[in-house]
This record gives C-alpha cells, structure tokens and sequence, in this order.
C-alpha cells in the first residue's frame, strides 16, 4: 500500500457548544507517586477541545503549509456561515476559524470556548462544514477531505434527507470521524448509565451515519477512547523525491562498446528519526504588574554563538595557546557576551583558515589548496561477490531504493534484466557512487530485490579500509601461566557441565517461541521490529503535545505511555516460567551465591579467604623485577621524604591520657598520609579536583576552559569526602570557603540544582550516627547565606529552582 501523501489536507473540526456542553464530569488522572488514585473536575467542552487540540497541534508540530484546519462551532448565541449568508437558515452555525495553517494563536483561540444557552444542530454543522470546505478547496480537488465532529448527542437534530448528505460526502470522498463524549465502547467496557432517550436515539443515529458511507470514510468512537488513541506510536510514512542518475557498468569512457549505462532514479528507503528538539528560556522580570499586584515575569529564548579567542598569555601551554571557539550564551535583546581577558584576544572567522593537526602542531590547510577528486557523478559497479559473504555489521548508513528510469523503456529492460541476474545468482554488487560531479566518493552495496511487478537495487554506504578497525582479545577458552604452560583447569575455564547447563538456559530464553499462538496453534516470535518504537521520540512528542494544550502540569499531570509503547519493557511470562528450572540448574553447577557487599575497613583489614575461593592469575604477583630508577620515582621518595619531615615536625610530644597508642598512629596515618598528597597533588581517577587543594584546582579549572559542570560536581564530591574523613573538622574553615566559593559559582553558572543537591547530601552525611554533627553547627551560623538557592535568587539571575524562600530559610535551621 502506498504511503498516504503528506499534508494537502484540509481538516473540519466541528465543536458542539450547546448548553449540556457544560455539564461537569470527573476525569481521571494518573495515579500520584504514591500510587493514590487521582481525577479532575472539567465540563465537557473542555475535555473534548483537549482532542481537538491535539489534532491541531500535530498539524503545527509537522510545520506543513499544506495541513490545513477549520473550526465551526454549532450551538453558538450567533450565526455565521456562508450558507445562511446567502439562503438563511443553519441557524447558531458559526464559522469560529477560518481555514488556514493552525499556529499558536488557534489553540489559544480555542481556549476561549465556553457552552452557550442554545441548542445547536449537529446536521446544520455537518452541511455547513462540507460547503465551507468544498468552496476552499474548489481549485484543489487532489487535496485530502476531512470532517471531525465532537458531541455528547444531548441536542435534538433534523435528520430528514440525511441520505443526501452521506451522497455528497461519499461524492467528495470525505473522511468523516464522530467523536462522541461518553459514547458507549465495548473495546473499553464503557456504558453509561442512566444515559437519555434522545442520547440513545443519536448515538444509534450517528452509527448508522458512519456506517452508510463508503468503506473507510466513515468512523464512530467515544472521546476516551480518541484521546487514547492520541498516544498510540505512529511512524512517519511519506514520499521520498527521486533523484536522477547514472548506473554504469564498465569503462564508458574508453571501451564504450563493452560498457554499460543507464540512467536510474534514487529515493529513501529509511529516515533516522529523532526526538523532538528543546530549546533553553530564561526568565526575565518585567517592569509592568499583573492584577494581582505581581511582578510579571516573561521568558524568553537563550541563543548561543560561537566566538574565536587567541590566547597570547605567556604561562598558557604551548598544546593550548593559538585559537580556540567558545560558545557565549547570547540575549535575543542585548547580543553580548563575556569579556575577553587581558591576555586573550577576540578574531573574526573571515581571519582564520582551516588547519590539520600534525603531531604537537597544526599545519594550515586554506580552502582550495588540496586539488580535489575528479569524480563523475553516478553509480559505478566494481565488482561482484556472495551474498553469504556479506558482514552485517559493516552497513554505515540509512538505505535507499535505486529505480531504473520512469520515461525509458530500453533502460527498465536492461535494469530489470541485471537485477533478475544478480538475483538468480546470489550475489550483491559493489558499486561507488558520486552524488555530484566534484563530490567525494563513497563505496557500498547494491542487492537485488524483485518484487511482482518492479526490480528495484537497495543501495546501503559501507566502510573504507581505514573506517574498519580490527580489535583483537584474549581467549576465553584457553589460559596460559606466566611460564608459558597451558592451563586447562581453572576457575575462568568451564567444565562440560557448566556449559551445558548454560546452552539450557540459553535455549530456554528463545524468544522465538515465546509469543501468542496462531491459526494453526504454532507459537509465534515474541518480537517483532516493526512493532517496537523508540520510547525517547513517542514519549516526549507526547509530552510537548500534552504540556501545549493543558493549562497547567501540576493539575492535568501528563498521563501514562501507549501499552504498544511499553509491551516489550518486560520479558514475557511464558519464556521466564520456562527459563526457571534450567536457571536452578545454572546457580547449582556454577555455585552461585548471594553477595554481601561489605563495606572497606579504614584501617586496611583484607578479608581472608575462603577455602573455596581460588586466586585469579591477575592477583598472582611475579618475584619482583628490579627497575632504573627514573625522575618520577626520585620525585615521589623526595615527596615522602619531605612528608616524613612534616610528620615529624607536628608529631606531639606527649599523648592525651585518653588517646590509645591504636589512635595515636591512626592520627600520625592521617597527617602523614594528608602530608604526602598534597605534596603529590594526588587526584582521583576521573576527577579534575583534587583532594589536597580542592580550592585552588576549582578556580583554576574555571578559568582554563568550559567545564563548570564537572567541576562543581567534583568539587561537591571532594568536600563530603574531607567532612566525612576521621579529623576532617581540622580542615573546617578551608571546607567552610569551598562551600562559599561553590554556591558562587552554582549561582552564576546556573548550577543551581546541583548545588542544592550538594548541600542536602552534606547534610544528610553529617546528620547520621557518625556524621560531623560539629561541622553542620558550623555552617548553621552562617545561616541563610549559605543555604539552599531558592526561586527568587535564582530569578534575579535568570536561572531556575524549585525551592521557596520559605524552605531555603528552614533548612540550615533544622
């Protein structure tokens, strides 16, 4: 089936506004964190207009000029329509949008609907919608018809000549879908109770309705059951443009008689898709009050732009002097940036020229200077192999489809002919194309396909030699000792046993026969591609549809994902239930146990081992090997030795009566092994901090380069690791000024989620059995200064923060 056209659509959203429009109806909302049932009071009107805008926001989220929509309103206290301007009647029928593409202002527009005191015809809205329609699109007869009507069927209708309007519907073949509130549906075991005579007699009405017109234009369902439908995955089908030309095989230049070339058109097969993309708003106080008395704020959209700096300074590296980019948040309204410092010089992109990095230096390289290839553009067949032989793991990008030529018939014959060959025989082609004359060349893969009643080559980029890398890795089956000597038993090496029990419990994971059962009772694979859609795309389109049309999150919270988004999270029943016994026999054979993670003891105790436990050919230590004795390792003795002295000088003459000798060399550890890191300047593997000048590394991080993030998550870490050390109140005041710099820092850079998260975990260190209770006192005199950032300092900044001043104040007080 072909992909339906994109856009050339005109929608009709028809809206009831009669009085029982208004009626109040509990919704359900999701469950709560806690897991606590949740519903909301709305009128009926404003649960239907959330269908109809989430329609209307698909239409401005694809951003077609061609997907268009107009809103007719019937039970309106006014009438205006195009019909009753020229005959009369069609009476409370307004024309409330015009057609046109929808944008912001139709659902803000839409916003301002509220149920009249008149009844409205729903037959009258139906002609009207279908006129208005016809007369749009009288010059656009190809373009897509479709009408949408939502209801509670609580308001009388004339149905006399009802047929005629199914005729014309069917005659401009308009799609016509009613969207009834509180409908019965059977899928969803939804009947409503104590329901209406006349809401039963319309609601069998419009099933006869949709049911007369022609297969496939006609659809009936209840408004829970749209809105669910709202959720559900779709992918994207549309039309690809075919691009012209040339599949050669053999030298047309040189031996045109032996050559062959015909002209082909290229189109997509796949499209990678993405999530939708997020842009950064920051806030801004205005100087106009609301009504209320309040300060109104306004966001407004964070854009960035990239600035060329020469760093000239004379300490600067010479791996990091020259020019580097920076990207600079720019204000929509101001456009500036930050200063540049003394030393450091701002260029223009017109003075730079392109460079390649040759060792410790970079070679310039100014467009033009590199003789390009003189490729022809078109698709060249080098050669042919077996399909057998293909890699799956070698395709680099999205597929397309290579069709012979539409308007000639002796080069469909020779295409189909060498298509039908390559299929017959089994082979793919290798071919490199050339998008355009003067475009590098990329190497791939042409396979045959024959379908019934066209032979198309599926094109697919594969690697160069110098794109494919080759990784080599130990044996897992095979263990050598430092001798040389093979190792046939050893704790890596299985027994036949082990991989017995494992090729069970392997097999017995088959998802192949883990689905539903057939026609024929076979059972059918539990996976399926086609049916599994990524969750990061589905999820969030759903919730920038949700979070344009609700007034607000915290009452209309986003409701869950579609079940097709989510069925296959978990394995299936039937596959775990039959995995069980051979798991059994798994944890038997490879003795398996429940670990217990302890804890690391402070002062070095090793947990002996078990009887057992046999040691690992990595924790097997050599007889020592003696080594020259290098800069680094004279460095390191002249640090311990330097550490040794520092230990000396600070150790006490005499001990308290109430220190034992065990905590007087705990203590002279401490100092001594305090001494030795920072005379090291020792880090953590991973972290730009240190632990020995965790005030000094932070600023110095902050000026060479754009890694505040990493730093203010470093910095937090190191500062909870020295609070919580034995003695860390030793280092209270320097902790005391790293927090101060920190919150800064968290509050300029926009960091302020981070450093509230830093501060309620030190509390948290310090507030357990054996926290440093004495440090938290310290930073309770400093108060609010040093507490949580709350909105109101975060706004005056342009940041964010979910804390109340209110809380901020609480929190050191606690």
């Amino acid at each position: 089936m072909p992909a339906e056209r994109a856009g050339y659509t005109v929608t009709m959203f028809l809206v009831d506004v009669s009085p029982s429009m208004g009626a109040t109806r509990t919704v359900d909302l999701p469950d709560g964190p806690n897991g606590e049932a949740r519903s909301i009071e709305m009128t009926k009107l404003e649960w239907s207009l959330q269908f109809v805008k989430m329609k209307i926001q698909e239409m401005i989220f694809n951003g077609r000029k061609t997907d268009q929509c107009g809103v007719i309103i019937f039970g309106s206290d006014e009438t205006d329509n195009i019909i009753n301007e020229k005959n009369g009647g069609y009476d409370y029928v307004s024309e409330f949008i015009a057609i046109g593409q929808p944008n912001a202002s139709t659902l803000a527009k839409l916003d301002e609907l509220r149920a009249s005191e008149t009844a409205g015809d729903p037959i009258d809205a139906l002609i009207v919608g279908i006129e208005t329609q016809d007369v749009y699109l009288e010059k656009k007869r190809t373009w897509t018809r479709k009408v949408v009507l939502v209801t509670d069927g609580e308001s009388p209708m004339e149905i006399e000549d009802w047929e005629a309007t199914v005729k014309k519907m069917a005659s401009l073949n308009i799609f016509l879908t009613v969207v009834g509130v509180d409908f019965d549906d059977e899928e969803l075991q939804y009947h409503e109770e104590d329901k209406s005579a006349m809401k039963c007699a319309n609601e069998n009405f419009y099933a006869r309705l949709t049911s007369s017109l022609p297969e496939g234009l006609g659809l009936l369902g209840s408004l829970e059951r749209a809105l669910l439908s709202l959720s559900y995955p779709h992918i994207k089908e549309t039309k690809s443009a075919l691009l012209a030309t040339t599949l050669r095989m053999g030298d047309v230049e040189t031996r045109e008689n032996e050559a062959i070339e015909l002209g082909v058109r290229i189109a997509k097969c796949t499209s990678l898709a993405r999530a939708g993309g997020w842009k950064k708003f920051a806030g801004r106080d205005v100087d106009m009050e609301n009504v209320d008395g309040e300060e109104k704020v306004t966001f407004k959209e964070v854009k960035r732009r990239t600035e060329y700096i020469i760093d000239r300074s004379s300490g600067a590296d010479a791996e990091e002097k020259g020019t580097t980019t920076q990207d600079v948040p720019m204000d929509v309204d101001e456009g500036g940036g930050e200063d540049e410092g003394p030393h450091q010089e701002k260029v223009e992109k017109e003075q730079l020229v392109r460079g390649f990095k040759y060792g410790s230096t970079y070679v310039p390289c100014p467009d033009g200077q590199f003789e390009r290839l003189n490729t022809k553009k078109g698709i060249d067949i080098c050669g042919f192999f077996q399909k057998k032989n293909f890699n799956r793991s070698h395709p680099m990008s999205e597929v397309s489809y290579v069709y012979a030529s539409p308007t000639s018939g002796p080069d469909q014959l020779a295409f189909s002919s060498i298509v039908q060959a390559m299929y017959e025989k089994g082979v793919l082609a290798i071919a490199r194309m050339v998008s355009r004359d003067g475009a590098d060349p990329k190497m791939g893969l042409l396979s045959p396909i024959v379908w019934q009643n066209v032979d198309v080559l599926l094109w697919v980029q594969m690697p160069f030699a110098d794109d494919a890398r080759h990784y080599t890795f130990p044996s897992l089956s095979t263990l050598t000792s430092r001798s040389g000597e093979k190792i046939t038993k050893h704790p890596y090496i299985p027994t036949e046993e082990q991989l017995e029990a494992m090729d069970k419990f392997v097999d017995a994971m088959d998802l192949m026969q883990g689905g539903e059962k057939d026609e024929d009772g076979s059972r059918l694979p539990w996976f399926d591609p086609r049916l599994s859609y990524n969750p990061s795309i589905h999820r969030t389109k759903q919730a920038q549809f949700h979070s344009a049309v609700v007034p607000d999150l915290t009452s209309h919270p986003l409701p869950p994902p579609h079940p097709e988004l989510t069925k296959y999270f978990d394995p299936p029943r039937r596959v775990l239930k039959v995995a069980r016994e051979a798991l059994e026999e798994c944890k038997d054979v490879f003795k398996v146990k429940e670990g217990i993670v302890a804890r690391a003891r402070k002062d070095g105790h090793m947990r002996a081992l078990d009887e057992d436990e046999d040691m690992i050919l990595l924790d097997q230590k050599g007889p020592p090997r003696k080594r020259p004795v290098t800069d680094v390792s004279a460095s390191m003795s002249q640090a311990v030795d330097s550490a040794s002295q520092i230990r000396a000088g600070k150790k006490k003459a005499i001990a308290s009566d109430s220190e034992t000798e065990t905590e007087g060399k705990k203590r002279r550890n401490f100092y001594w092994m305090r001494n030795l890191s920072e005379a090291l300047n020792l880090r953590a593997p991973g972290r730009i901090i240190g632990n020995a000048f965790p005030l000094k590394d932070f600023r110095r991080n902050l000026v060479t380069g754009d890694v505040v993030t990493k730093a203010v998550e470093d910095l937090g870490v190191v500062v909870r690791e020295i609070v919580g050390r034995p003695f860390g109140s030793r280092r209270k005041n320097e902790m005391v000024e790293c927090l101060q710099a920190l919150r800064e820092v968290c509050l300029k850079e926009d960091e302020i989620d981070a450093w509230n998260a830093i501060l309620t975990g030190l509390k948290e260190d310090c507030m357990t059995e054996n926290g440093n209770r004495e440090f938290w006192a310290e930073l309770q005199k400093l108060g609010r200064k040093i507490s949580l950032i709350s909105s109101r300092e975060a706004q005056e900044l342009g940041g964010i923060s979910d804390v109340s001043e209110s809380n901020a104040e609480m929190f050191m007080q606690q």
